[in-house]
C-alpha cells in the first residue's frame, strides 16, 4: 500500500476514442458559439422556408409550397454545414496555425478529421429537427422511405464535406471565405432549392442536375414529396462527388 500523499503517475494519451470525441464537442461548440455560423446553418434556411412557404413568390408547381421546398431547405442546411461552415472554419484554423499544432499533438491527423465530420453531423442532426419542426408546422406532409433520405443525407454530407475540406487546404482563408459565400449563393438560386431545375432551360437543365446540391434537394424532393422508392440516379451522383472530393482532399489538403 502506498503511503499516504504518494501517488503513481502514469503519462500517456487518452483513448483515441475519447479524443475524438472530446475533439469534436469542442468542435460543436465552437460552431454553436459563432454567430456568423448560426446565421448561415439555422437563421437563412428557416427565413427561406418560412417566407417562401407564406408567400407565394416562386411557382413551385402544384400541392402546397412547402412540400416543394422542405425537402430542398434540408439540402440547403447540409450544404450550409458540410460545405460553406466547414470550409471558412478550417480554412481560418489553418491559417492561423491550429490545425498544424493540433495535427502535432496525440491526437492523429485522421482522427481530427473524425471529429471535424462528428461536429457536422451534430450540427445537422439539430438543423433538421428544427427545420423538419417548422415545416410540420407550416403544413408540410412528408412520406417515403425513411432508409432512402438517411442514405441521401449521409451520401450528400460526405460529398459537400470533401468539396468543403479540399477548399480550405488548397486555398488561402479569404479566399476560402469569398469562394464558400459565393457558391452557397450560386447553388441556392440554381440548385433546385427553391426555384425547380425545370424552370431553367433544357441545356442548363442537364448541367444544373449534376451538381451536388441539386442531386440531393431532387432525391429529397422525390422521396418525401412523391413517395418515390431509391431514387438511384441522384445517389449515384452523390456518391461520386464524395468519392472525387473526400479523395482529393486526403491528396492535396495542405496543414499549414
Amino acid at each position: 500500500m502506498s503511503a499516504a500523499g504518494t501517488y503513481t503517475p502514469k503519462p500517456g494519451a487518452a483513448p483515441l476514442s475519447r479524443m475524438i470525441a472530446a475533439q469534436a464537442v469542442l468542435e460543436t461548440k465552437m460552431l454553436l458559439r459563432n454567430g456568423e455560423q448560426l446565421l448561415l446553418t439555422v437563421v437563412i434556411p428557416t427565413l427561406l422556408l418560412v417566407l417562401f412557404s407564406a408567400v407565394d413568390i416562386v411557382d413551385t408547381g402544384d400541392g402546397e409550397a412547402v412540400d416543394f421546398l422542405a425537402p430542398g431547405i434540408l439540402a440547403l442546411a447540409v450544404m450550409s454545414t458540410a460545405f460553406t461552415g466547414q470550409a471558412i472554419a478550417t480554412g481560418f484554423e489553418r491559417r492561423y496555425g491550429v490545425l498544424k499544432r493540433l495535427g502535432a499533438s496525440p491526437l492523429p491527423r485522421w482522427g481530427l478529421m473524425a471529429a471535424k465530420t462528428l461536429s457536422v453531423l451534430v450540427t445537422e442532426v439539430l438543423q433538421i429537427v428544427l427545420l423538419t419542426v417548422i415545416a410540420f408546422a407550416l403544413g408540410w406532409s412528408p412520406h417515403g422511405n425513411p432508409f432512402a433520405v438517411l442514405l441521401l443525407l449521409v451520401l450528400g454530407t460526405a460529398a459537400f464535406s470533401g468539396l468543403g475540406l479540399l477548399m480550405a487546404g488548397t486555398l488561402k482563408a479569404e479566399a476560402t471565405l469569398a469562394a464558400a459565400n459565393l457558391v452557397f449563393l450560386l447553388l441556392l438560386m440554381g440548385g433546385g432549392v427553391i426555384v425547380p431545375l425545370d424552370k431553367f432551360p433544357d441545356a442548363a437543365q442537364s448541367v444544373l442536375g449534376l451538381l451536388p446540391i441539386s442531386a440531393l434537394s431532387d432525391g429529397l424532393r422525390d422521396v418525401l414529396q412523391h413517395g418515390a422508392g431509391m431514387p438511384w440516379g441522384n445517389l449515384g451522383i452523390l456518391a461520386v462527388w464524395a468519392v472525387a472530393g473526400l479523395g482529393a482532399a486526403a491528396r492535396f489538403f495542405r496543414w499549414e
